[in-house]
């Protein structure tokens, strides 16, 4: 995989997303923005639905998974507010989209999957786009990676009942989580949480729905 555009078509549809699905709906971080237009969205989807890759909706990846649809990931990006140099916790790689959006903003980029097949998929597209500031960990995300911890920013792209306590623990202070939490698995809140001289202080937005956060602190 070269990254290389296809058609100039894809990049139009590209820098289109942005405008009207993004830019529009208020999100205005320039470095979300640039990340955004540049990562090739449509490599990170099975082939038959790079038509629809900039459209505004989630698509399926398999294994019971989505990528998430593109204001939403560029939302809960701005939220995270990433700066070049910080360490970031993702969970729940999936197609690898939202990492390579991190990476792109210059964050280390430290991603948990606990399906295997997602995680060589994402592992591939991400090393071929040249993403190198990307570590990769198969296991049960609700776990973190206590290992690689303290983070500055910790995301989780997967709903669930609460916020777990391992990532509490996990993220650095001051530092900041972008996490969706809701008491039904049909819809949650998008909830970010930040910690700060000892305090762990968490502020409830908007309803999203995301796919089960399931392990030992989720479903």
């Amino acid at each position: 995989m070269n990254g290389a555009e296809p058609t100039i078509d894809l990049k139009r549809n590209r820098d289109r997303m942005v405008r009207d699905q993004i830019e529009a709906r208020g999100v205005s971080d320039p470095e979300v923005l640039r990340a955004m237009r540049k990562v090739p969205r449509h490599l990170f989807v099975e082939e038959a639905l790079i038509p629809q890759a900039y459209e505004d909706h989630p698509l399926p990846l398999g294994h019971g998974q989505t990528i998430s649809q593109p204001y939403v990931v560029a939302w809960m990006t701005e939220l995270l507010e990433v700066k070049p140099g910080l360490r970031v916790l993702e969970i729940g790689t999936g197609s690898g989209y939202q990492a390579a959006v991190l990476a792109e903003m210059g964050a280390y980029v430290f991603t948990v999957e606990r399906v295997r097949p997602l995680q060589a998929a994402a592992r591939k597209r991400l090393e071929g786009l040249r993403y190198l500031k990307v570590c990769f960990k198969l296991d049960d995300g609700t776990l973190g990676w206590p290992d690689a911890a303290p983070f500055d920013r910790i995301l989780v792209t997967a709903g669930g009942p609460k916020v777990p306590e391992p990532l509490i623990e996990q993220l650095a202070d001051p530092g900041r989580m972008v996490i969706p939490v809701g008491e039904t698995r049909r819809s949650q809140r998008l909830h970010v949480v930040r910690k700060e001289n000892g305090r762990v202080v968490a502020r409830r937005l908007g309803e999203v729905t995301f796919v089960d956060l399931v392990g030992a602190h989720g479903w």
